[in-house]
C-alpha cells in the first residue's frame, strides 16, 4: 500500500527558506516520480516541481522556478522540496503525490481538470507572512 506522509511546513517571513519531506512508502517500480503539488484557499492546485527516478530529471513549474530545488533520499526513499526565497504567493497546502507523469510539460499538464495524480499525502501547510 502507498502512502505518501509530508512535513516541514510551518510560518516563514518572505524571503526565507523552508524544507519539506516526503517520506514514501509501498511504492513499486511502477512509482517512477515523485512530484510536489500546492494549493491556496479558493485558488486551482498547481503542480510545483517532480523528480523521475529513472533518468533523474527534475522539472518546476515557472513559478518556483530557480527558488525551489527538489531532490531525494534514495536510502530512505524520502525526497525534498528545498525552498528559498519564499514570497507571500507561496503560501499553499504542499503535497507529494506518486503515480504520475513527470515531463517538461508536468504542469501544463496538471493543470487539466481531469489529470490526477494515482496517490498523494495529506498535506503540510507553508504559510509566508510577515
Amino acid at each position: 500500500q502507498v502512502q505518501l506522509v509530508e512535513s516541514g511546513g510551518g510560518l516563514v517571513q518572505p524571503g526565507g527558506s523552508l524544507k519539506l519531506s516526503c517520506t514514501a512508502s509501498g511504492l513499486t517500480n511502477d512509482h517512477d516520480a515523485v512530484g510536489w503539488f500546492r494549493q491556496a484557499p479558493g485558488k486551482e492546485r498547481e503542480a510545483v516541481s517532480c523528480i523521475n527516478f529513472r533518468d533523474g530529471a527534475t522539472y518546476y513549474s515557472d513559478a518556483v522556478k530557480d527558488r525551489f530545488t527538489i531532490s531525494r533520499e534514495t536510502a530512505k526513499n524520502i525526497i525534498f522540496l528545498q525552498m528559498d526565497h519564499l514570497k507571500p504567493e507561496d503560501t499553499a497546502l504542499y503535497y507529494c503525490a506518486t503515480e504520475l507523469l513527470c515531463y517538461r510539460s508536468f504542469d501544463a499538464y496538471y493543470r487539466l481538470p481531469s489529470a490526477h495524480p494515482g496517490y498523494r499525502g495529506q498535506g503540510t501547510q507553508v504559510t509566508v507572512s510577515s
